[in-house]
């Protein structure tokens, strides 16, 4: 029977709940504030506690999540449970031999019965498609290995698609079809994109084509926060955005190379004058001017201040709708890209400068090194600096009975050596990130 309401005294009101949550968004604001003061302390013993009370924290709460998701999972009687697909069944044997689990702890963790995964265990060397476990299998006629590289790439970069990781590939020599690496990852097909309805295009005097690098470049602001979110139980329903509880990063994109040219970190939403300071040093370093800034209408670049800046240096700044989604699209999907795989990777939002500061650093380094799908697999450096793109040194052919007159994945190059020799897969990370990495393929021997 369902346990009854917790005693309540009597002068309180019935709004205890309500007042759960608030007492709660309270003391995480109290939190946030004690924390913050610790991981920016020059100390290191303090920011190390601070780091160590924040992942003790971080994992409690996850473990409260699955506590959740396992209670809901409890109820629903285990006929009527989802079955596990053969993969992800000797995904479980294989966790379970990490954790060294026995039987009933691994049934246990994933709402099975012992008997379960014993006779999965039994059934380990069944082969055929109707086996019980299996790992993927190829279904073309490259050999085994390259099928091994494509899958252990998509396991250590879990982050990267098939046409990522093909191009990721073809720089290192070895030259696979998107839809060949979806294949062997064992993912089914992509849909095929339809064609966008024709929209009415914009007036000439708006339109700008970039025809060179720092011909056109996009500035965005954004905001990080250092939680999760900023959702709290009390009026305006929001954390304040300023620090600690998130950043303010601005970020600079060139157009026609898709590179990632300066970022700036602000404690709370940036004035029009530190913006021109960022565009500023942006512009020291790269040494040149764009001819055209694109921007949003913030009010950081909707004044009088800005545009006579902008006037002062040549540049004609350009506007993006109000409202319209994709008006300033390159930089939105650069920032969703660095939220996506970086931001929300890392275990948290570092709370202190230096370190974060860092940490978009290397993002931004490992970013303009890795191949751009709007670049045919070249990477923002090579364009930017008008270097030859990795993708057409000569490649590796691993299958031996390759027709010559046959042609290879685009793009087509030279054969480096013979057909059918082997390699091996080769995947560091920048500065130990994991979230950042980096593939070479080498001959195997």
């Amino acid at each position: 029977m369902p346990s009854p309401d917790p005693p309540r005294p009597r002068h309180w009101t019935r709004s205890v709940q309500a007042a759960v949550l608030y007492v709660i968004a309270l003391a995480k604001y109290a939190l946030v504030y004690t924390r913050s003061w610790a991981a920016d302390s020059s100390s290191q013993r303090l920011r190390l506690t601070a780091k160590c009370d924040q992942l003790e924290q971080e994992v409690a709460l996850l473990r409260e999540q699955l506590r959740i998701t396992d209670a809901r999972m409890d109820r629903i009687p285990p006929a009527q449970r989802p079955h596990f697909q053969p993969t992800e069944r000797l995904a479980i044997l294989e966790l379970r031999a990490v954790r060294g689990w026995s039987l009933a702890q691994t049934a246990k963790a994933f709402h099975l019965t012992p008997q379960t995964i014993a006779s999965w265990t039994k059934r380990l060397d069944e082969e055929g498609p109707d086996a019980l476990l299996r790992t993927p299998e190829p279904v073309n006629k490259f050999p085994a290995f390259v099928r091994y590289i494509a899958q252990r790439l998509k396991t250590l970069c879990p982050l990267l698609g098939k046409v990522k990781i093909a191009q990721v590939l073809g720089r290192a020599g070895l030259h696979l079809g998107a839809t060949t690496v979806g294949r062997l990852c064992r993912q089914p097909p992509a849909p095929i994109p339809t064609s966008p309805p024709p929209s009415e295009p914009m007036p000439s005097a708006r339109r700008v084509t970039a025809k060179r690098p720092n011909h056109v470049w996009h500035v965005d602001l954004t905001t990080v926060p250092t939680g999760t979110g900023f959702w709290t139980s009390w009026l305006p329903f929001a954390l304040p955005q300023c620090w600690p509880f998130s950043w303010w990063l601005g970020v600079v994109i060139d157009h026609f190379s898709r590179r990632a040219l300066g970022f700036a970190l602000f404690r709370k939403q940036p004035t029009s004058e530190q913006v021109r300071q960022f565009l500023g040093r942006v512009i020291t370093t790269v040494g040149a001017v764009p001819k055209y800034l694109v921007t949003d209408c913030g009010a950081q670049f909707a004044c009088a201040g800005f545009s006579r800046w902008c006037r002062r240096r040549g540049i004609r700044q350009r506007r993006g709708a109000v409202g319209q989604h994709g008006s300033i699209a390159l930089a939105e999907r650069f920032i969703r890209t660095l939220k996506d795989c970086c931001l929300r990777v890392l275990s948290f939002v570092p709370l202190r400068l230096p370190t974060f500061r860092r940490e978009v650093a290397l993002f931004f380094a490992w970013y303009n090194d890795r191949p751009h799908m709007t670049l045919h697999g070249a990477t923002p450096d090579e364009v930017y600096f008008g270097l030859r793109s990795a993708c057409l040194a000569p490649r590796f052919e691993p299958r031996a009975a390759w027709p010559r007159a046959s042609p290879c994945a685009k793009p087509m190059t030279l054969v480096k050596g013979h057909p059918g020799v082997q390699v091996s897969l080769n995947v560091t990370f920048l500065a130990g990130r994991r979230h950042l990495p980096r593939v070479t393929l080498t001959r195997a021997a």
